[in-house]
């Protein structure tokens, strides 16, 4: 009896950037995976109703439909693929918008093949589970948060530089610093978009859920001692 073939890794990538599509696809081909390209959102708009495995690397910012529109398109068909949106480094507030829409996760440009790989690789072993349920989870890991570093997380959800949290904490910028490293530690993360969709989520969790794990929210202890 012959042996079923391995299912195809497909990535589904819209951007209207012509070099920066051949680059992904030869990256993506050289990784074992299938690339599929389109340089507009219409066009990927036209051939979503007909896709039903893989993921979808979406740059935000196009002309005519930009990637957030698509995506409130996309939703309104019913688009179960996760989708992984690009942005341009610093534009958290738009990473935000898109992770809101359902995106599983961002990545900035200019960005490295690992890490590009590395979020195409997790969003191609997940799908798309209902909000509510991620939700519940994500509220009871960020409620894991000493209260000053759920106040630099969501500064940095708000797209607030370093220095500005640090104003606006009246701290130093390096305690934002330290007060991040521990943050991220303590949901368990390595980057800054893991922390921006941990706290998306949460945000998204039934209002009962944030208020009972917010009563074993740790309390003072984790930010004593540390340089103003």
């Amino acid at each position: 009896m012959p042996s079923e073939r391995p299912p195809t890794r497909t990535v589904y990538i819209v951007d209207d950037d012509v070099a920066l599509l051949g680059s992904l696809e030869r990256i993506f081909r050289s990784a074992g995976l299938t690339a599929v390209s389109y340089k507009t959102a219409f066009a990927f708009l036209d051939a979503a109703p007909g896709l039903v495995d893989g993921c979808l690397l979406l740059d935000v910012l196009m002309p005519g439909m930009d990637g957030l529109e698509l995506q409130e398109r996309l939703n309104s068909l019913g688009f179960k693929l996760p989708v992984i949106v690009m942005t341009v480094q610093g534009e958290v507030e738009t990473a935000v918008q898109a992770m809101k829409a359902g995106a599983v996760d961002f990545i900035e440009k200019p960005f490295s093949d690992d890490v590009l790989l590395g979020a195409i690789n997790a969003a191609l072993t997940r799908t798309r589970k209902p909000i509510s349920g991620e939700g519940l989870e994500a509220a009871k890991r960020i409620a894991r948060l000493s209260p000053r570093e759920r106040q630099v997380l969501d500064g940095l959800v708000a797209g607030r530089l370093t220095k500005q949290i640090a104003y606006d904490l009246s701290i130093s910028p390096r305690t934002v610093e330290v007060h991040r490293a521990r943050m991220l530690a303590r949901l368990g993360i390595r980057s800054l978009a893991e922390a921006i969709r941990l706290a998306v989520l949460a945000a998204l969790a039934p209002a009962d859920l944030e208020g009972r794990a917010a009563n074993h929210r740790p309390r003072g202890g984790a930010s004593r001692g540390l340089p103003k």
